[in-house]
C-alpha cells in the first residue's frame, strides 16, 4: 500500500540494494548483451584459484578504467601470458560486482593486440639505457658479505618497508638499519628517490642500500622506470639491491641495480646474511679448527714420543762414553790437584829464595850506602872548615885557590866553621917554590 505525498503523485517503490544491483545488471545485459572491449592491461594478477583480475585502461589516453574478472575456465584457454601495459581485446558481458557495487566485465576470451603506450615507452627507455651500458653485468658490484649497517629507501607508509624491517630484525638483528624516506609513486617520486640515493651516498653511514616498494600496476611502478632514478642507482657510491613489486614485475631500476630481488622481503634477505646461519658457520669453523688442532697435537705428540724413544736409545748407547768421561774427569781433577800442590810448593820455595836474595841484596846495598855516606861526609866542606881551614871567595863569589885570582885592595869573603868574615887584601904574594 502506498501513501500520497505532495500533490498526489505516486512515490517510487523502494528496493533493496541487492535487488537494485541485480536489476541494473539485467538492464545492462539486456541493453548491451555480449561486448568486445579494447584497452591496455593494468594490475593483472592471477589468484591461486586460477581466476584472473585486472583492469582495462583506454588506450587513447582518456581517463577511464574498467574492472575485469576472468574466471579459471576462461583463463585456462589463454594461449599467451598477459602482462601490464599490453593492448588486448576482451569479449564478455557487463555485470555489477555486488559486494562492492562496482561495474565490471566478466571476460570470456582475450586476444593480444600489441604493447600499450607505457610498455612501448618502457621498451624504448630500456634499449637506450642498455646501449649506454647502465645494465652491463661487468659494472655490477658484489654486496658486502657482512654489512654493519643497511640503508632502506622506501615510503614510510608502505607495507614494503615494514616487510624489510621485520625481515632484517628477524634474520640479522646485529645489523643497524637506516631509513631514507621517499615517495615511491606519483609525480614527486623520481626526484625524491634520486635525492635519497644521493643523500645515502654522501653520508656513507651504511654498507648496502635497499630500494624497494610493493607491487602494483605498471603506472604504480613507473617511478622506478624514470631515467633519472635509473642513472642515480647506476651511479650510486654504495651497492644497491632493488626489490620492487612482485616476482613478475621488472623495472629499469632492477636492471641497473647491483642485485635484483624478486620482492622487498627477498631484498632484505639478500642484503644481510642471517645471524643464525653465521653462528652455525662460525660454530662449524670452530669445530673444524678444534679438530685440526687436536689432530696436530696428536701428530706432534706422536713425534715427541718417537723422539723420546730415539733419545732413550741414544742415551743408552752413550752410557759407556759418559762413564769413561766421568773417570777421565776424576783423573783430571786428581792430576790437577797434584799439579797445583807441586806448583804451590815450588812457588813457596821460590818465594823463600827470593826473600833471602832480596835480604842479602838489601844488606849489601846498605853497607855500600853507608860507605859512600862516610866518603861523602869526608868531602863535606863544612867538615874541612871544622878542622881549621877557611874558604876564600872574591867579590864575584868565586872560590879563590891561587894568588893569581887576587888583586891588592880587592874585597874578600872568608867562610869559617862558625861563620864568615869580610876582608880586604892588602898585598898578594905568590908562593915561591
Amino acid at each position: 500500500m502506498s501513501a500520497d505525498v505532495g500533490g498526489g503523485d505516486a512515490a517510487p517503490r523502494a528496493l533493496g540494494v541487492a535487488a537494485l544491483l541485480l536489476a541494473a545488471t539485467d538492464a545492462l545485459q539486456s541493453r548491451l548483451g555480449a561486448v568486445a572491449v579494447r584497452g591496455e592491461l593494468s594490475g593483472f594478477t592471477r589468484a591461486a584459484s586460477g581466476h584472473c583480475y585486472f583492469a582495462l585502461k583506454d588506450s587513447d589516453g582518456a581517463n577511464a578504467l574498467l574492472r575485469c574478472a576472468m574466471f579459471r575456465r576462461a583463463a585456462s584457454l589463454l594461449d599467451f601470458g598477459p602482462r601490464d601495459g599490453q593492448q588486448v581485446e576482451v569479449r564478455g558481458r557487463i555485470a555489477i560486482y555486488e559486494p562492492r557495487g562496482e561495474l565490471q566485465c566478466v571476460v570470456e576470451a582475450m586476444l593480444p593486440l600489441g604493447a600499450g603506450s607505457l610498455y612501448e615507452l618502457f621498451l624504448r627507455q630500456k634499449a637506450r639505457l642498455e646501449a649506454a651500458g647502465l645494465f652491463d653485468a661487468a659494472r655490477k658490484r658484489q654486496l658486502p658479505s657482512h654489512p654493519r649497517a643497511v640503508g632502506v629507501i622506501s615510503s614510510t607508509a608502505g607495507a614494503a618497508l615494514h616487510d624489510v624491517l621485520t625481515t632484517l630484525a628477524r634474520r640479522a638483528p646485529q645489523v643497524r638499519v637506516i631509513v631514507y624516506p621517499s615517495a615511491v609513486q606519483g609525480a614527486e617520486a623520481p626526484a625524491q628517490l634520486v635525492q635519497a640515493l644521493q643523500r645515502a651516498g654522501e653520508r656513507r653511514e651504511v654498507d648496502t642500500l635497499i630500494v624497494c616498494r610493493g607491487g602494483g600496476s605498471i603506472e604504480d611502478l613507473w617511478a622506478f622506470n624514470d631515467e633519472a632514478v635509473v642513472r642515480a642507482i647506476a651511479a650510486s657510491a654504495l651497492p644497491v639491491v632493488c626489490g620492487v613489486g612482485h616476482e613478475t614485475d621488472v623495472t629499469l631500476a632492477d636492471l641497473a641495480a647491483d642485485l635484483r630481488a624478486a620482492t622487498p622481503t627477498a631484498a632484505a634477505e639478500l642484503a644481510a646474511p642471517a645471524r643464525d646461519e653465521l653462528l652455525q658457520a662460525l660454530a662449524g669453523q670452530a669445530r673444524r679448527l678444534q679438530r685440526a688442532q687436536r689432530q696436530r697435537i696428536d701428530r706432534e705428540a706422536q713425534g715427541l714420543d718417537l723422539l723420546a724413544t730415539r733419545l732413550a736409545h741414544a742415551m743408552a748407547s752413550l752410557r759407556p762414553q759418559r762413564q769413561r768421561l766421568e773417570l777421565l774427569a776424576q783423573r783430571g781433577q786428581a792430576a790437577l790437584r797434584q799439579h797445583l800442590h807441586a806448583a804451590a810448593q815450588s812457588l813457596s820455595h821460590l818465594s823463600a829464595s827470593w826473600q833471602r836474595a832480596a835480604s842479602a841484596g838489601f844488606e849489601r846495598r846498605n853497607t855500600r850506602l853507608a860507605s859512600l855516606a862516610d866518603r861523602l861526609a869526608l868531602l863535606d866542606p863544612q867538615q874541612v872548615l871544622s878542622r881549621g881551614y877557611a874558604l876564600v871567595e872574591n867579590a864575584a863569589r868565586q872560590v879563590v885557590t891561587a894568588p893569581s885570582q887576587l888583586r891588592a885592595g880587592e874585597r874578600l869573603t872568608i867562610s869559617l866553621a862558625q861563620g864568615r868574615a869580610d876582608l880586604i887584601a892588602r898585598e898578594v904574594k905568590p908562593r915561591v917554590d
